[in-house]
């Protein structure tokens, strides 16, 4: 039997740009480069490594977002996932990760899946909730920020490495896990593999398709948004210190100043 796991992956804008608000404070997507998000690569990385253990594995990468969020798709395609899910829908604009997780739980349950990887948090809301919230939208168990994990005879086990212990954890089939950056180094996209990731299947689904009311999700349906943003000011010069032989008396006198000292 085949074993289909689904990868939850984002298309987030460039952290090394100059990330801000739109004008209803959302997430300006159209002033920044976007691409798949950091951490979700290694859940990418860790879904291939299982599938290559397994005799008969298939694995999906699934993203909610924009027009896009295809070059997300694509970019985890070229790694060598098997195919990809594309939720979008104007209505969505504004989701936060409660509605998103409901548009997601219910793309899963439509394409199928024995075992859901996530990434431990994305790039732009650093939230990292979403794991949990697609365990208990789609009633499985939940083994969480893993930096070892694999599948042996129907259970998902792995290791979750804390400040004070290390945790050995398993959970029947089918269940969602997430795993950290620790997980283990993405693989590059070969050249082979970028040039197959456009003939792969990306299925296009709306909101019609998965049976979710455009009221449940978006600003309207989310549980939270912003409600203002102010800009960071501007980096000043500071206080110069030109040292004339005193220049240790003045610097202990700026710092005793600031109470740093």
């Amino acid at each position: 039997m085949t074993l289909k796991i689904a990868v939850c992956v984002k298309y987030v804008p460039d952290a090394t740009g100059d990330r801000g608000f739109a004008d209803d404070l959302t997430t300006d997507r159209e002033a920044v480069d976007g691409l798949l998000s950091e951490l979700d690569e290694y859940a990418v990385e860790q879904a291939l490594q299982i599938a290559e253990e397994a005799d008969d594995a298939e694995v999906t990468v699934v993203t909610v977002g924009p027009d896009d969020a295809k070059d997300a798709l694509r970019k985890a395609l070229s790694m060598g996932a098997d195919k990809a899910v594309h939720v979008n829908d104007d209505d969505i604009h504004g989701s936060d990760v409660f509605a998103t997780s409901a548009i997601l739980a219910k793309a899963l349950e439509k394409t199928g899946f024995d075992l859901v990887v996530c990434g431990m948090a994305s790039t732009d809301g650093a939230m990292g909730v979403l794991p949990a919230l697609l365990a208990e939208r789609l009633s499985l168990p939940q083994v969480t920020l893993l930096s070892e994990v694999s599948v042996e005879d129907g259970t998902v086990k792995g290791r979750r490495d804390g400040d004070a212990a290390t945790e050995l954890l398993e959970a029947p089939l089918p269940a969602v896990v997430s795993v950290t950056d620790q997980s283990g180094e993405a693989r590059y996209p070969s050249f082979k593999g970028i040039m197959a990731a456009k003939k792969k299947p990306v299925e296009e689904l709306d909101l019609d398709d998965l049976g979710v009311d455009a009221d449940e999700v978006g600003l309207a349906g989310s549980w939270t948004l912003v409600d203002s943003a102010t800009p960071r000011p501007a980096r000043t010069q500071g206080t110069i210190v030109t040292d004339e032989g005193d220049g240790g008396k003045q610097l202990a006198a700026f710092l005793a100043a600031q109470k740093f000292i």
